[in-house]
């Protein structure tokens, strides 16, 4: 596989967070070339195609890192994901499903914009499937039902579009929202320079320098947006915020989004 220089660096980054059957899955999931191969032409249909930005392999990986992030910081804090609360698996169970679903939720765009992310589970259940046959004894049915469930669950809802009420797709949704820095939309803007209806969203991500995810103050999370331009505003509250406002991880977070070198607005 021809991996990306930022694609490699992401990966890295995540394993070293990782340990148990949470690690295994990501190797399993960065090691297989069809997934691979899923996951790049997901990225020619959004940006040479459609002319969107990037849904590939780098921002899947941006996605995961940011919900494993968010994950590591709510498990520090003592909250437990609904797998444990439910006594159906262990913690290291529910980031599996957090892994699975974040670096797979996207990869219906090798099809379609619309309805993408119910062809993306299509697309993953064979993979979920291998990877809990390789992590869970055969006669383990019920945890390895609850956790394919739950990393289907994440895909399902990490448009914003449909209601999701487990801790763990509710950090995959906001960890795909997070992926908004300005390189997530260079290559668009540099294949089109022609005005377009929708052009808000494309100068508004590209106003977008740095998000940080690190511990709150009051919460255990603190989201942080960092732009050079107050158009910036537009892509959190239009983009980000709604999704973080029907997440069930909201409750544990704080957002602030600012101008460099101003005071931080705080959403949350």
């Amino acid at each position: 596989m021809n991996k990306s220089v930022k694609q490699q660096q992401l990966e890295r980054k995540i394993l070293k967070l990782l340990s148990g059957k949470a690690l295994k899955t990501a190797e399993m999931l960065f090691a297989d070339p069809e997934i691979q191969a899923l996951q790049e032409y997901a990225n020619i249909v959004s940006i040479k195609r459609l002319g969107f930005n990037d849904h590939g392999p780098v921002h899947m990986r941006t996605a995961a890192l940011n919900a494993i992030l968010m994950f590591k910081l709510l498990n520090e804090a003592g909250i437990q994901m609904n797998l444990e609360k439910e006594k159906v698996g262990t913690a290291d169970d529910s980031l599996m499903a957090v892994i699975m679903a974040s670096l797979m939720h996207d990869m219906g765009m090798s099809v379609a914009r619309d309805s993408h992310e119910f062809v993306s589970i299509q697309l993953a259940i064979p993979f979920i499937d291998k990877i809990l046959a390789a992590t869970h004894k055969e006669d383990e049915y019920h945890i390895k039902a609850a956790i394919k469930c739950i990393a289907v669950e994440g895909i399902f809802g990490h448009m914003a579009t449909h209601t999701i009420h487990s801790l763990e797709a509710g950090l995959v949704l906001i960890g795909d929202g997070s992926d908004m820095e300005k390189g997530r939309a260079r290559i668009p803007a540099m294949l089109s320079t022609k005005a377009r209806i929708g052009d808000i969203h494309r100068t508004s991500a590209g106003a977008i320098q740095k998000v940080r995810i690190m511990k709150g103050e009051e919460k255990p999370i603190r989201i942080e947006v960092e732009m050079n331009a107050s158009v910036g505003f537009f892509q959190v509250e239009e983009v980000f915020f709604p999704k973080i406002k029907i997440s069930p991880v909201k409750p544990f977070i704080e957002l602030y989004a600012g101008v460099t070198d101003r005071d931080m607005l705080k959403y949350l």
